[in-house]
């Protein structure tokens, strides 16, 4: 069976003339681009929002899934260097923050370093606890899963639907749990923030702090309301921060 024809990874959320910046997001495991898709309507003038599509989901679907952190970055780099120069700045959830960081070093090789990296969700890079959920039986994978939050639950009481998306979501977890930071790198030099759902039960507060030793930077740790899918709230409040501008 031949694979389907390959749609690219980035999704132009919102578009903007002339871009100051480009917003750069990565979503966590078995998410897609269209999980940012409720930042547009809070972004300032001249923000560019872009969503990171990996394979297996969406307008994706049919593709063969990606299980290395490495490669979806260098994916991703290669795509944003074909757009329009804008600074950017990377936002990454979970999984996502993985793929953020490995792309914030690849443009940072290629003279392109972001105006900011922004890590949620996650711990920092080779930490990972519970390496081995994507190895779990079915139904003590769901379960793991469903505690979580942030998945619709019409996928969840549907074993078809659970059926059809269990290798997108071992997948990407394989990829969080075999990741390992490239050894002998220089740190970056961009502003690292890092923002931690408070009673995550996956990302422990205490070793956040472990990120400030990517980059030569500052370092800040904001803790919000929501457990580990707390972007879904306050978002205004959320990309004002990402940004390091006011609310608007």
């Amino acid at each position: 069976m031949s694979r389907a024809r390959e749609r690219g990874w980035i999704r132009m959320l919102a578009a903007a003339e002339d871009p100051v910046v480009r917003l750069v997001c990565f979503p966590h495991s078995g998410g897609s681009a269209t999980a940012f898709h409720g930042w547009t309507g809070t972004l300032p003038p001249g923000v560019e929002l872009v969503g990171v599509q990996y394979p297996g989901r969406g307008d994706r679907f049919g593709e063969q899934l990606v299980d290395d952190v490495a490669e979806m970055a260098g994916r991703v780099v290669a795509e944003l260097l074909r757009l329009p120069a804008a600074d950017h700045v990377l936002f990454g959830h979970s999984l996502g923050a993985l793929v953020a960081y490995e792309t914030a070093m690849l443009l940072r090789d290629m003279g392109s370093e972001p105006r900011r990296l922004c890590a949620s969700a996650c711990l920092p890079p080779g930490a990972m606890k519970n390496r081995d959920v994507h190895l779990a039986p079915d139904d003590e994978f769901w379960e793991t899963l469903a505690a979580l939050g942030g998945i619709d639950p019409g996928i969840i009481e549907n074993a078809e639907m659970r059926e059809l998306f269990t290798p997108t979501l071992r997948s990407d977890l394989r990829a969080h749990a075999w990741y390992r930071p490239r050894g002998g790198t220089t740190p970056l030099s961009c502003p690292v923030s890092c923002y931690h759902g408070d009673g995550d039960p996956l990302v422990d507060e205490d070793r956040m702090a472990g990120w400030a030793a990517v980059t030569s930077g500052a370092y800040t740790l904001r803790v919000r309301p929501g457990g580990h899918f707390h972007v879904s709230g306050d978002v205004a409040g959320l990309i004002a921060d990402v940004l390091g501008r006011d609310p608007v």
